[in-house]
């Protein structure tokens, strides 16, 4: 089966096994890694080349990482070869999210407008804190952390590929 990259979503690098029993144990990219708990049809792949399609049995948390048991492996062996293989899903089989609320991958590289400032850069990162996620936003004010909350977040516009903040003043460092 040939997938173009296009139609896969990356989430994850396998980093090793875990137990006898052939489950992988993968670190994520990002906040998506809950999609490989939630979509059964994975995508294994070394650079452009895709080493194997196949359902995903159970997956499991642990210390961070996401633990996944293939359905059609049961042993070591049968798995040890997809290390170091990235984990993907097809696009098309990710859920839809209800409207206002957006998987980061949407998100992530989105240009980053403030109602006064005009554009203060991209969405490059984000990361979560005990209170809330917060936004990492590079761009000609330098890294600009945003607090990712409503009372912040105006519009998220896909198509425009911009988002659109009301931040306080003194959150960016003008020059």
């Amino acid at each position: 089966m040939t997938l173009q990259q296009s139609e896969l979503l990356i989430l994850g690098v396998v980093i090793g096994t875990h137990g006898l029993r052939g489950d992988l144990k993968v670190r994520g990219r990002d906040k998506d890694i809950v999609l490989l708990s939630q979509i059964r049809q994975l995508v294994f792949l070394r650079g452009d080349e895709t080493v194997r399609v196949c359902a995903r049995g159970k997956a499991d948390w642990h210390k961070g990482n996401i633990v996944l048991r293939l359905a059609d492996s049961d042993d070591f062996n049968s798995v040890q070869s997809l290390i170091g293989c990235e984990v993907a899903v097809r696009r098309e089989d990710v859920p839809a999210l209800p409207d206002g609320e957006y998987y980061w991958h949407q998100l992530k590289g989105l240009t980053a407008v403030d109602r006064r400032l005009g554009v203060i850069g991209h969405l490059e990162d984000m990361f979560t804190t005990a209170a809330h996620d917060i936004y990492v936003i590079v761009g000609s004010y330098g890294e600009v952390l945003v607090p990712a909350v409503d009372v912040f977040l105006v519009e998220v516009d896909l198509e425009k590929r911009s988002v659109l903040f009301d931040l306080p003043e003194g959150l960016v460092q003008e020059n």
